[in-house]
Order: C-alpha cells, then structure tokens, then sequence
C-alpha cells in the first residue's frame, strides 16, 4: 500500500468515527442519523475510487449540516469529517 493510500485510509478511518458518533447520538434527528449511516456504508462498502466516493459524501454531509433542526455540537462533528474527507485524493 503506498504512502497516499494509507494516508487516505487513515483519513476515512478518522471521518468514520467522527461520523459513527453522531449516529449513535439520539439528540440528532433520526432522518439525519439514517443518511449518515448511509453515508458510512458507501464509504466502506461502495462502488468507485475512494476519492469519487469520499467526494460524494463531502456533498451529501454539506447539505446535512445546512439543516436547521441539527444541533451545533452534530454541526461542528461533521464539518470535521468534512475537513477529513476533502482531503482524500485518488
């Protein structure tokens, strides 16, 4: 594995845990930890290059955090895996 992809997998590992906690937090509206967990799955499991998908996800948590009904402290976890994940490249 070259130094890139480990990096990259280090990068996802680290937007997977922030993610997994505001999943499993019941102060976050059930709509928002269902498309996170959608989210995780197609990091993981998804069909692409890691950066398409990384990418996707970017979009997909960008338009998560312009919710009103999410709490700041679920705001401020997921521009922090937005920060990790912007900076998967292929």
């Amino acid at each position: 594995m070259s130094t890139t992809a480990k990096e990259n997998q280090e990068r996802v590992a680290k937007a997977m845990s922030v993610l997994q906690g505001i999943s499993e937090t019941v102060t976050v509206p059930r709509n928002i930890r269902k498309t996170i967990k959608e989210i995780m799955t197609d990091l993981q499991k998804g069909t692409g290059k890691l950066g398409v998908r990384a990418a996707n996800a970017v979009a997909t948590l960008t338009e998560i955090s312009e919710d009103p009904n999410l709490p700041i402290f679920a705001r401020v976890k997921i521009y922090d895996a937005i920060s990790c994940l912007e900076n998967i490249r292929d």
